[in-house]
């Protein structure tokens, strides 16, 4: 007897890609008042206790933070008024064992750091890693919630400077829900951040059935690949919103060996970072 067609499989991939983007679709519009998916948390979850372990689970996602801080610099050398040097405030969203919010902390730049994530689990590890260094304290903040469950801020100086999304939005179900709430997180002249992934072929054969199915790099179920979202797919989307402006985007490329490496337009076949900035009042 055949085997019953998987979600990943060439039929379905075929199909999807000939389907409209995901943000012009209705049934990525949710009436549901979360954005955080039990199945995901669950998956995440299990992979608590070797967050911070170089070489475990996570291992790409340390890899790939300098690259993080580097896309950041990037976008605040990119704007025509000078970033604040100092006092600069975060919003972690989805971190996770806090690889990029400690890092953020410890910058001289910053004054503040929140991080917020749903896996009560997680969260754990993320703040027992952070009491080895009495420096963070004062500086990060880690809440165990959602996006949703976060307060929005009253007036600009609630606000934060740069509202991060890495490696969170490929694990939404209605993106575009999401990030209309993370707007008003997001001071005037602040910016957006993530890394995604893109919806392609490439990508398919990369992410699951290399580095799931074959190298284990990373724990099979990790990734969706219906959930990726192509570059012009979130470009669009702010663009629409208005408020928005000077989109960035920087393709990256992992090289066994060498880590990750900025590549010229691999933002359309593979991972990236997307970076988009606020208007200013």
């Amino acid at each position: 007897m055949a085997a019953p067609l998987r979600p990943t499989s060439l039929r379905n991939l075929n199909l999807l890609l000939r389907t409209a983007p995901r943000f012009v679709q209705n049934q990525f519009r949710a009436q549901s008042t979360s954005s955080v998916n039990p199945e995901e948390v669950s998956h995440f979850n299990a992979l608590a206790s070797t967050w911070w372990d170089p070489h475990g689970s996570s291992r790409l996602l340390h890899l790939m933070n300098p690259l993080r801080h580097d896309f950041i610099r990037g976008c605040h050398t990119s704007q025509p008024k000078p970033a604040p040097t100092s006092n600069l405030r975060y919003l972690d969203i989805g971190c996770g064992g806090g690889i990029f919010a400690e890092s953020a902390a410890r910058l001289l730049s910053t004054g503040s750091v929140v991080a917020i994530d749903p896996s009560p689990e997680v969260l754990a590890v993320a703040k027992a890693h952070a009491r080895r260094d009495p420096g963070l304290q004062g500086k990060l903040t880690y809440l165990n919630t959602s996006i949703e469950g976060l307060p929005q801020p009253k007036s600009a100086e609630g606000q934060y400077d740069v509202l991060s999304l890495f490696e969170v939005i490929e694990h939404i179900t209605h993106p575009a829900d999401f990030l209309d709430t993370c707007a008003p997180f997001v001071k005037p002249g602040g910016w957006i951040v993530m890394s995604t992934i893109a919806r392609t072929w490439m990508s398919w054969l990369t992410t699951k059935v290399v580095a799931e199915d074959i190298a284990r790099i990373v724990p099979r179920g990790t990734h969706d690949w219906e959930k990726y979202i192509n570059e012009k797919e979130l470009r669009g989307y702010f663009l629409r919103e208005r408020g928005w402006n000077s989109p960035r985007v920087m393709g990256v490329v992992y090289i066994p060996g060498l880590g990750w490496k900025e590549v010229a337009g691999s933002e359309k076949v593979g991972n990236y970072f997307f970076g988009i900035r606020k208007d200013e009042v």
